[in-house]
């Protein structure tokens, strides 16, 4: 390519001349092409530790004057035919004119103007891609797709120097991290390392220090461990590596893709070296960290952050930390943990305004939003830039206030005089109604547990008083520190949580610290308009949903009644139709059924999507991904924690049982209700730190019981009674019966441990979890889990498919990685494919990963046992096509191997019957061939079902009758089994196939001598294919005569077979054929012709008979079979395949058909005019092959599949897959 002339001062250097004019020369690269010596070696390992551009472009132009030492490079090339072009173009163009020029200083000149002229016009022509990337980076990615063959679509992400270590020697050379690639490539005195890893492989990526490496990343996946060091920067480079791993386990989760988020400001300055894509990664990390913390909506995105000081009114003073400022929202959290956080929503904001700076408040800001609150920032460094950006975002805040924004946390509800429900105990409600269903059951619109509260002496009791204090506590808090959503929340909110929230304010408070509250202001109606839309639609998930209603909380009395069913039923089911994905999963039930105690319905169903999609991510999907994940956290917590505990517990696998059920439910399901919704209070507050926290308590004060425990149930048993036993004795509600309790208990009166004691503990002892290491050890557990996944994936559709192929487990496991890996290129490389877009997670293993026929077509290339040169791709379409039976242009993993192994295993008979039913419909396409119209009535598709309609309607008239007879029912059971029996997949008999055309045939031919080129035995094969092929045409001249006797003796043979129903009823394909619309010969006739006990001796004379044209060799090639071997070599399925391999050949020569065939033949020469009349069945195909031993030791050889396998993998370097096999891509 044409280069923006630079200057080059020692033009020499490490390279050799090749051309020369007196205004230019063409040099190559010293190493580069043949020889070399050690100076190429040098100079080629130069290149790669330096990482020159010489890598990628090895030759170059520059330009130089005869007086001047100084010299400019204008062009470079990859290879010497791009070189040559440029070098042509320059003394067609500008050697005549440079001449005339007197001065070198405007030679120079002029040819700097002229190429500067040239790449500006293709720069002009060329569409804008990437023009973010600088050109350094571009440089790279080149030199990344050259030497590893990414295609185009395959972006380089970020690169880096380092070493691998191989052995004990370390390869210094790039790390290439694309969005779907690990690559190294290495180049060192001649010894060459390329590494290429697809991320959605790697099961572990550790940073860690050892003895016998230095500070280093250790990449793990199913077969191999790489060791990467000495990095510039190893934290941004493991932090860059952890992301795309992940991304790569979300595409194997849910089949979501990598895009760029083209929402992201684009940076002010230009970043030097780094891509479009690195930018777009590192705002996606800060974007999840920034929601995360603050708990914000999905869609929220960070504009930017600032440090500054937070003066707080309560303590008076300025606390440093960081002002975050998004589309929606400013917050800030303080440098020391916990003693300050604050989200003030946009929506909320009246005034933003500067304030005068002083010494003591540099650069202040002002903030004051409708709940008459003002928050001081000052130490702001650029406070004109941030004040703009917020004026920005309130003008792009929608003006109108969204439903419920400006509602005071003190609600007052009274319900109409009509309602039943009016004469509730309490009158004013935490909430507001919500009208929908209208006229159906009355809606939830409050919080259940004040319409069904009992009347309970508690509340005038020590506990309504200490209730009441607890209640008073908070609004105090209230008053100092806010309400609502623009709250300060310090440790002091912190610890009025542990105390457990009063009722009133429970469901006020789960809505502000979940940040469902910002979801629901926002979407006004959302909830509304889903419950309307899902009202009377059925589908897997509300027939869960119904199976389940009942069994959410039957013990309280709000479900014992349709009114909190009912609001469950909603809530469960608008959940389900907002995300298909989850749909519906066990546990959810009996967690949206304690919400909607303290909510009405719309806030349940909020705080239901922010467990769901935020605070517990994947939890409640169909193979609860995420509760597995923070299970192995769980696990990897008690080996820190409690390590003499953790291997009684590994020994006895009681994590994994317990764990789920406390994670999936947070405890509700498995401790008493009155205890479980405290720990559901500091889980709103805190997260999923606060239920592992809880969790190791737990089990910390079971130690020494768990220790003595001899198996799992017993230490069940003492956890399950320990947590019935967790009582909460503040509890103002009378106590609902837990059923677990009345499974555990045990003859000792049971110890009781308070709720607030097992809390108080908990933070004294495991307090210092922290979110950021929960966060870095979930991505650490979902590598492992989600592989765990796909391994069992694995194992279930190869014992699925193993027992009806030919292939081994281990064989069958090496195609579903192939398989699943060409499926995965579609995700990554074909962006229009409908196989990418069409995995269903829903769907049985076995289905999921489906290829189109493009992608089937590259793997029958590559693992075909026999060659067909340029043929082949045509034959892989053939045969996608006949494995593709219903149509949708996808075929499953199952169809793939099943295909395969009818080119690997089975006799000769059934590989033959594949490349037969490869050459007719619907393999043969019309495009294929002229006649395939006509070829179409060979392949009669419905035949069975005319059969199984006239046999029910032979049925009908049957019963009718035995009815008017009055005969005894069990005269019918002959004809259901019959039915029965006839609807059946009966086994394809040789006698099923259609007869092939003349066309056909042809089209056969070409297919053997392709498939025949370049073998050892090369020019015996053709011979025997060319006897064979002269011997059918001539059969089949011999048939067509037949065919065409005289109209009488066809209606005879049809008198014949109508009168003997048991043969037509076992032989329908003799129907078929008389009723074919071509002509052929009845199939009855053919078998009485053909003697039973004939001998493979007589084989050749009779050949020799078909040769001259005798007429009663029609018939001879069955001769070949008795009626038994006939019925043996019937096992082929209708899947069957033919294969093919890479070689080239010639296509069939007009000469080489014909041998010894009859002039006056009407189809004699291929290319010559089709003969319509002319057939041959497959038997008489089958019996001349067998009489040619160099065809039948063809077909009936072995190929081992893993050596294709590991070959293709040596071919196609992007491609390598980690299974359990040695790394093929390796090399060096």
């Amino acid at each position: 390519m044409w280069l923006g002339p630079e200057e080059v001062l020692l033009a020499g250097a490490l390279w050799v001349t090749e051309r020369a004019n007196p205004f230019f020369l063409l040099q190559r690269r010293r190493g580069h092409g043949k020889g070399g010596g050690l100076s190429g070696l040098l100079v080629g390992t130069l290149d790669v530790v330096l990482d020159s551009s010489a890598r990628v472009a090895p030759y170059r132009i520059l330009h130089q004057t005869q007086d001047s030492q100084v010299y400019w490079a204008v062009a470079c090339g990859s290879s010497r035919k791009e070189i040559t072009k440029h070098w042509e173009w320059l003394e067609n163009n500008l050697l005549q004119t440079l001449s005339i020029f007197d001065n070198e200083e405007d030679i120079t000149t002029f040819v700097k103007g002229k190429i500067h002229g040239i790449i500006a016009e293709e720069n002009k022509n060329q569409q804008p891609q990437s023009e973010e990337d600088p050109g350094k980076f571009k440089e790279a990615e080149l030199k990344m797709r050259k030497q590893f063959g990414m295609p185009e679509v395959e972006k380089l992400v970020n690169y880096y120097s380092c070493s691998y270590w191989k052995g004990r020697v370390p390869r210094q050379g790039w790390l290439y991290l694309t969005v779907n690639h690990l690559c190294f490539y290495s180049f060192l005195l001649g010894k060459e390392v390329t590494l290429v890893i697809q991320w959605v492989d790697v099961t572990q990526l550790e940073k860690n220090a050892t003895l016998l490496f230095p500070e280093c990343i250790k990449v793990s996946t199913r077969d191999s461990e790489l060791y990467f060091s000495m990095f510039l920067n190893i934290n941004e480079t493991f932090k860059l590596m952890e992301q795309l791993a992940n991304i790569a386990m979300r595409q194997l989760l849910d089949n979501e893709s990598f895009l760029e988020d083209k929402s992201l400001p684009k940076p002010r300055k230009p970043l030097k070296n780094i891509s479009a894509l690195k930018r777009d990664l590192d705002a996606r990390a800060k974007n999840e960290c920034y929601r995360a913390t603050f708990r914000l909506p999905k869609d929220e995105c960070l504009d930017g952050h600032t440090d500054c000081t937070l003066w707080t009114p309560f303590n008076k003073m300025h606390i440093p930390g960081q002002m975050f400022v998004s589309n929606n929202y400013i917050c800030f959290a303080s440098k020391a943990e916990e003693a300050c956080h604050l989200i003030i929503p946009l929506r909320e904001v009246t005034i933003v305004e500067k304030a005068d700076s002083s010494s003591v408040l540099p650069s202040p800001l002002s903030i004051s939003t409708r709940s008459k609150m003002t928050f001081f920032f000052a130490n702001l460094r650029d406070r004109d830039f941030l004040v703009q950006r917020i004026s920005d975002f309130l003008q792009r805040t929608p003006s109108k206030k969204p439903c419920g924004s400006d509602r005071e946390w003190k609600w007052n509800f009274e319900l109409p005089s009509s309602s039943p429900l009016a004469l509730s105990p309490s009158s004013a409600l935490n909430s507001r109604p919500v009208n929908f269903c209208a006229g159906e059951v009355p809606t939830a619109s409050q919080g259940l547990l004040k319409l069904f509260r009992r009347n309970s002496e508690e509340l005038l009791g020590p506990k309504g008083a200490k209730e009441k204090m607890k209640e008073e506590s908070w609004n105090i808090h209230f008053f100092e520190y806010g309400r609502g959503m623009c709250m300060y929340r310090t440790a002091k909110t912190r610890e009025l949580v542990q105390k457990g929230i009063p009722e009133n304010l429970r469901g006020e408070l789960w809505l502000l610290f979940s940040g469902a509250w910002n979801e629901m202001v926002t979407h006004p109606g959302y909830y509304a308009d889903l419950v309307e839309k899902s009202m009377g639609k059925y589908n897997l998930a509300t027939e869960e949903i119904e199976r389940d209603l009942h069994r959410s909380m039957p013990e309280h009395p709000a479900f014992q009644n349709e009114l909190g069913i009912a609001a469950l039923r909603r809530v469960l089911t608008a959940y389900a139709f907002r995300n298909p994905t989850i749909g519906y999963c066990q546990a959810m039930n009996i967690v949206t059924s304690v919400l909607l105690l303290y909510c009405n319905e719309e806030e349940a169903f909020w705080l239901l999507v922010a467990l769901c999609e935020r605070m517990l991510p994947d939890y409640y999907n169909t193979r609860v991904v995420g509760a597995l994940v923070d299970q192995g956290i769980f696990e990897e917590l008690t080996r820190e924690h409690l390590p003499q505990l953790s291997e009684k517990m590994q020994d006895l696998g009681v994590i994994s049982t317990i764990s789920l059920s406390w994670f999936l439910t947070l405890f509700l399901s498995v401790m008493p209700f009155e205890s479980a919704v405290v720990i559901v209070d500091c889980f709103f507050y805190e997260g999923i730190k606060f239920i592992l926290q809880v969790s190791l308590a737990i089990l910390d004060a079971n130690m020494e019981k768990l220790l003595q425990c001899c198996d799992e149930g017993e230490a069940m048993t003492i956890l399950g009674r320990y947590l019935d036993n967790v009582v909460n004795k503040q509890s103002v509600s009378p106590p609902i019966p837990h059923l677990h309790a009345l499974l555990t208990s045990g003859d000792d009166p049971p110890l009781e441990i308070d709720i607030f004691e097992l809390i108080k503990t908990s933070y004294e002892k495991f307090s210092n979890l922290k979110a950021d290491d929960i966060e870095q050890m979930r991505f650490k557990q979902r590598l492992k889990v989600i592989q765990s996944l796909e391994d069992t994936a694995k194992k279930s559709v190869v014992r699925a498919v193993s027992s009806d192929i030919g292939f081994s487990m281990e064989e069958l496991e090496e195609l579903y990685v192939v398989f699943k890996a060409k499926y995965l290129m579609s995700c990554y490389w074909g962006n229009n494919r409908a196989a990418a877009a069409r995995r269903d997670q829903s769907l049985p293993y076995l289905e999921q990963y489906r290829i189109d026929m493009e992608q089937f077509k590259d793997l029958f290339i590559s693992l075909t046992p026999w060659s067909c040169g340029t043929h082949t791709p045509v034959l892989g379409g053939r045969m996608f096509r006949l494995l593709d039976e219903n149509r949708d242009s996808l075929i499953n993993f199952k169809e793939f191997v099943t295909g395969m192994s009818g080119m690997y295993h089975g006799d000769l008979t059934e590989k033959l019957k594949v490349l037969y039913k490869l050459h007719l419909p619907p393999a043969l396409s019309p495009e294929e061939t002229e006649s395939a119209l006509e070829a179409t009535s060979y392949f009669t598709e419905d035949v069975t079902t005319e059969g199984n309609t006239a046999l029910a309607l032979d049925f009908c008239l049957h019963c009718e009758s035995q009815e008017e007879k009055g005969t005894s029912p069990q005269d019918y059971r002959y004809y259901l089994r019959m039915w029965a029996k006839e609807k059946e997949s009966r086994k394809e008999t040789i006698k099923d196939l259609p007869k092939m055309s003349q066309e056909q045939f042809i089209e056969l031919c070409k297919t053997l001598y392709n498939m025949f080129s370049e073998d050892p035995v090369e020019q015996e094969l053709y011979h025997a294919i060319a006897t064979v092929a002269s011997l059918l045409l001539r059969i089949g001249e011999v048939g067509k005569k037949f065919s065409n006797r005289p109209v009488k003796k066809s209606e005879e043979n049809k008198t014949h077979n109508s009168q003997d129903p048991v043969s037509e009823e076992e032989s329908p394909t003799s129907e078929q054929s008389q009723n074919s619309a071509v002509e052929q010969q009845p199939q009855a006739d053919c078998e009485d012709k053909t003697p039973g006990d004939a001998q493979p001796g007589k084989t050749q004379q009779e050949n020799q008979t078909l040769g001259d044209g005798a007429g009663e060799g029609q018939g001879s090639p069955l001769q070949l079979l008795s009626d038994d071997e006939t019925k043996d070599d019937m096992s082929m399925s209708s899947y069957s395949m033919v294969s093919t391999g890479s070689l080239q050949c010639e296509d069939i020569a007009d000469d080489t058909v014909l041998v010894g065939c009859e002039g006056g033949g009407s189809a004699a020469r291929y290319g010559s005019t089709i003969d319509t009349d002319w057939s041959i069945s497959f038997e008489q195909i089958l019996a001349s092959m067998l009489t040619e031993t160099a065809l039948v030791n063809y077909f009936e050889k072995k190929v081992d599949i893993l050596q294709k396998i590991k070959d293709q993998k040596r071919v196609e370097r992007q491609f390598s897959s980690s299974s359990d096999y040695e790394l093929s891509s390796v090399t060096g």
